[in-house]
């Protein structure tokens, strides 16, 4: 008996830049929504890249990373279906987090949550050398901005440090994980405090004050400066007059 015909998705066609970014997560959150089932088969790539008004290559590179997220499975012969709900899937981050402002703070929260209980562990577990690697870190990181830089890697390797003093191997391997899809979101927050003074002041104070309270082995202390470094970067974000939300600012680099 011949399969039935999957049915059209209702599409928009996609913004011609990160096409597969954006491809990937509207069926990404197709398929979180329930607008795509379990065991449902997608249509034809030729039928989703006229959906979409793509090429079948970016429909090709979107499922791919769905499949290797585990949110896809492909049947020989049958074509590309849903995964089970139940199926293991790899922890995964929209790349596409520069698409609004909301994605960005929604990452900023995360790191909040994460980096707050790092820092504490850091302050409470570093040695001595992994203190001074903390404090070079930030030098580097305050060398680079000196320079007219964003700083988003130096500010990566300066939490990287941070990671590493904690004392449990596991939270270096996340955030090494996580840097890759959260690199985009640091980029904007960077630029955006990059781009006025007393951002950049602020910024350096409340780095300070982690590295401060690391360096005094004050795991209460380091927990809240690490937070309150988070919250003030989405105030600043969220800020009407912040230069990442003028209509010249726009994509970060």
């Amino acid at each position: 008996m011949p399969a039935a015909a999957e049915p059209a998705l209702s599409a928009t066609p996609l913004a011609a830049d990160r096409l597969s970014d954006r491809l990937a997560a509207d069926l990404r959150g197709r398929i979180d929504s329930g607008a795509l089932q379990p065991g449902q088969r997608l249509p034809t790539e030729l039928a989703l890249a006229a959906q979409y008004a793509v090429s079948r290559t970016v429909v090709r590179e979107a499922v791919s990373r769905l499949r290797s997220g585990g949110l896809l499975v492909a049947r020989q012969g049958s074509g590309v279906f849903v995964a089970a709900q139940d199926a293991a899937r790899p922890l995964d981050f929209d790349n596409s987090v520069l698409a609004n402002l909301g994605a960005v703070l929604d990452v900023v929260e995360v790191r909040r949550a994460l980096e707050a209980e790092v820092a504490a562990l850091a302050a409470a577990r570093a040695t001595p050398a992994q203190r001074a690697a903390i404090v070079q870190a930030l030098a580097l990181v305050d060398a680079s901005v000196a320079s007219g830089s964003a700083a988003v890697e130096e500010d990566l390797a300066f939490h990287r440090a941070i990671a590493d003093a904690a004392g449990n191997v596991q939270f270096s391997r996340l955030l090494r994980h996580l840097a890759q899809y959260l690199r985009e979101a640091m980029a904007v927050t960077r630029r955006n405090e990059s781009m006025k003074a007393e951002y950049r002041a602020e910024v350096r104070q409340e780095h300070r004050a982690i590295v401060d309270a690391i360096t005094a082995r004050d795991a209460d202390a380091a927990r809240a400066a690490a937070a309150e470094h988070m919250r003030q970067a989405a105030r600043r974000l969220q800020d009407a007059d912040a230069p990442i939300r003028q209509p010249s600012a726009g994509r970060a680099p």
